[in-house]
């Protein structure tokens, strides 16, 4: 039963442990943007498909709130980063001589000619978009590098034709005019993803862009909020605007990720403690019955240190043997490739070296007064204990 126990606890311990180097990993890749000093604006202006935005409307907003001394620059998208909302689907190369290539998951998102500029995204091949797309007869995307090298390894990605099934009939080609390096939209702690940006023009595509993206002077307060407000509403008053800095937005995104590791966390510590209890109480149960053996050993010349060392050893062999056992059924999920990325051999590494340092921690803890106790008897009276 303590070895069952020692397992589930070394289990729990173990995903709480991965969970945290996953996070940590995740933290330090590249997040693709700059999300400093920028502020979003969700546009409130009724069903998509019965209410479209004409391409004037789009001028006037970026005109006017360039207009305003605290912003440097406009973008706009289909929303912003941090957000929940979400445009997937498969896109593969282009087929040739009737055959398909493999599809792959993507991320999308429509954005206009400024949006590189505004959130800092970093080019690595090609271009962003521009007015040199204009009147192209195939749509212009920019991919990330995660996806270029999965769909085009060792090939050039500019330039090629890649197409997406939006239908049973319907296929949508786009030309790659560009490569960024990284685009992590959900944040430092989401996954990398296979992303694609296409361009966005008013009136040509299917869905309108309904977030606009500001770069503001460094230091702006929220008190920008209310004459921002006032701005938008001079240039359409019968729209609501829902204006959220991206910092408040970055601040949910990661409160939203670290809630369940708190949950889990708090759960294992529990657990943790239960096992504690059980250990020491079965630890002490067990030198208690032996103390005629303890004795016996005392009187034919261990010493105390011997002992102590052995109630000790005993504690780190059972928990050893579990371990072992826990070791052997999670080293299957990296093997099979069950959770993906989210268990690499590195995560695992380290989340099973922080389970086994917290494992034989805990049973150091448990058998030192135990043992301490056992090696302080004196040999007549463990060897008249009844």
């Amino acid at each position: 039963m303590l070895s069952l126990e020692i397992l589930i606890a070394f289990a729990i311990v173990f995903g709480v442990a991965a969970f945290g180097v996953r996070y940590s990993q995740l933290y330090r890749m590249p997040l693709g943007f700059d999300g400093a000093d920028l502020w979003s604006v969700s546009l409130m202006v009724g069903d998509e498909q019965q209410t479209r935005i004409e391409g004037s409307v789009y001028d006037s907003l970026r005109r006017g709130l360039a207009e305003l001394p605290e912003v440097r620059d406009v973008a706009i998208a289909s929303f912003e980063p941090y957000s929940s909302s979400t445009i997937s689907t498969d896109l593969r190369r282009q087929s040739r001589d009737g055959a398909k290539g493999k599809s792959m998951k993507t991320e999308m998102l429509d954005a206009d000619d400024g949006f590189a500029r505004v959130l800092g995204l970093k080019m690595v091949e090609g271009r962003w978009f521009s007015e040199l797309d204009n009147g192209s007869a195939v749509r212009a995307t920019v991919i990330n590098r995660r996806l270029a090298e999965a769909m085009f390894p060792g090939q050039r990605a500019v330039g090629q034709i890649i197409e997406a099934n939006e239908g049973p009939d319907i296929t949508h080609g786009y030309r790659v005019v560009g490569v960024v390096d990284a685009y992590r939209p959900k944040g430092e702690l989401s996954s990398p993803v296979n992303f694609a940006f296409t361009r966005f023009e008013p009136g040509k595509n299917d869905r309108d862009a309904r977030t606009i993206l500001l770069r503001v002077a460094p230091g702006t307060e929220r008190a920008f909020e209310k004459r921002l407000n006032t701005r938008l509403k001079l240039i359409r008053n019968d729209w609501s605007y829902q204006i959220t800095p991206l910092a408040v937005q970055r601040s949910s995104a990661l409160k939203s990720y670290m809630t369940p590791l708190i949950v889990v966390g708090i759960i294992a510590a529990f657990m943790l403690v239960m096992v504690a209890f059980g250990l020491f109480g079965a630890l002490w149960q067990n030198t208690s019955q032996r103390i005629p053996e303890i004795g016996l050993r005392r009187a034919i010349g261990a010493s105390a240190g011997q002992i102590y060392r052995q109630i000790v050893a005993e504690q780190f062999m059972l928990s050893s043997v579990a371990i072992a056992l826990g070791l052997a059924l999670l080293v299957q999920l990296p093997l099979t490739g069950v959770l993906g990325d989210s268990l690499n051999w590195r995560v695992f590494a380290a989340a099973a070296g922080l389970s086994m340092g917290a494992i034989y921690l805990l049973s150091l803890l448990c058998a030192l007064y135990p043992g301490w106790r056992a090696s302080r008897l004196s040999p007549t009276e463990a060897l008249h204990h009844e």
